[in-house]
């Protein structure tokens, strides 16, 4: 599997994508609905109808990569339709959508920071 670094932000688009689209048609979407930079080291994340592949976009400084998953018995719990149609998500729930976890109904425990121990 490709590792990203931490730092890169992850764009989840949440309506379903016509998979004969490659980097142009896939792009298009980002600059259009998603509005964001396309050639800043982001990843856009797209699912088909079925919710059995998802496409990545990416810049990597020298041109645009696509990476392609697809599952053989299961579907991606992707989140569904409704507010916003763009959700951001960190490494960590990134690699749960990989493992077949719902993202949505993942909920970590808040880190807590101290200033000082008493």
């Amino acid at each position: 599997m490709i590792e990203w670094r931490n730092d890169i932000p992850i764009y989840l688009h949440k309506a379903p994508v016509d998979f004969r689209k490659s980097i142009n048609g896939l792009s298009v979407i980002v600059a259009d609905s998603i509005a964001l930079p396309i050639t800043r080291a982001n990843l856009f994340v797209f699912c088909n109808k079925s919710r059995r592949q998802f496409k990545v976009l990416y810049w990597d400084q020298t041109g645009f990569a696509l990476w392609q998953k697809r599952l053989e018995r299961d579907k991606f719990k992707w989140p569904r339709l409704g507010g916003n149609e763009i959700i951001t998500l960190n490494h960590e729930q990134w690699y749960w959508l990989l493992r077949g976890f719902d993202i949505s109904k993942i909920n970590p425990y808040l880190p807590i920071y101290y200033r000082d121990i008493v």
